[in-house]
């Protein structure tokens, strides 16, 4: 392995990486056209070495496209208009201090960027409704967890996501994490025939960008290491 005294360049590999992480962002807005399935397969064996607690690979994953996802966003705006939300992962009690700062900066980010003025609740309402029409991407990833694995399980799904979506971003790929599919999660499990053994963790909306759309005109910031590091020595 290739090291680098404090002080050196930045190793090419780190600098790859660094490029990805600062130039991916939630893609809300697609255009219509596929992915080949050579890339998204190629993304899928990059994300298969996440590393797992006890390599354990809780993840599973269902990939839907052409005609199977234009059924499933169908009956997804069907079942969001007329039910509860039922998520099989508690959401969060509450989002306090620099969290609820955090949250609500990109909400009006978004809300900003796409002319939702400030107290428009119909208007906001439709944005939030996006979600459930995976904002337009001709592919979506349901990923579930086994569910006696517990929060172990979630984290490492969480970790899965992520090489998902970096790998996807080097293939210039677009995508977005959405917790908001996981709120129907029952739903899901019975449209897909998933077990119910298994639980819903999220589902990733994934295509090509739609780089002239409003909602995908800003950008979230990131807090300083003093704000998330402690270092102790």
């Amino acid at each position: 392995m290739e090291r680098h005294a404090a002080g050196d360049d930045i190793a090419p590999h780190a600098a790859v990486l660094d490029h990805l992480l600062r130039n991916r962002h939630s893609c809300r807005a697609f255009s219509e056209d596929e992915v080949p399935r050579p890339v998204i397969k190629s993304v899928l064996d990059c994300a298969q070495r996440t590393p797992s607690w006890c390599n354990t690979q809780p993840w599973q994953v269902t990939i839907l496209s052409g005609a199977a996802i234009h059924a499933f966003r169908a009956a997804l705006l069907e079942r969001v208009d007329s039910a509860q939300a039922a998520p099989d992962i508690a959401f969060p009690e509450a989002y306090r201090g620099v969290y609820q700062e955090r949250r609500r900066a990109c909400g009006l980010q978004l809300y900003e960027a796409v002319g939702v003025a400030r107290g428009d609740r119909e208007a906001a309402g439709r944005q939030a409704r996006e979600n459930f029409r995976l904002y337009g991407a001709p592919h979506v990833a349901i990923v579930t967890t086994d569910a006696a694995l517990g929060q172990y399980g979630a984290v490492d799904c969480g970790a899965y996501v992520s090489t998902f979506m970096l790998t996807a971003q080097a293939h210039g790929v677009a995508c977005i994490a959405q917790a908001a599919l996981a709120a129907h999660a029952p739903f899901i499990r019975g449209w897909l025939g998933i077990s119910g053994e298994r639980r819903v963790i999220c589902g990733i909306s994934f295509g090509y960008e739609d780089a002239a759309h409003p909602a995908n005109q800003f950008r979230t910031a990131r807090a300083a290491l003093a704000e998330a590091v402690d270092w102790r020595e």
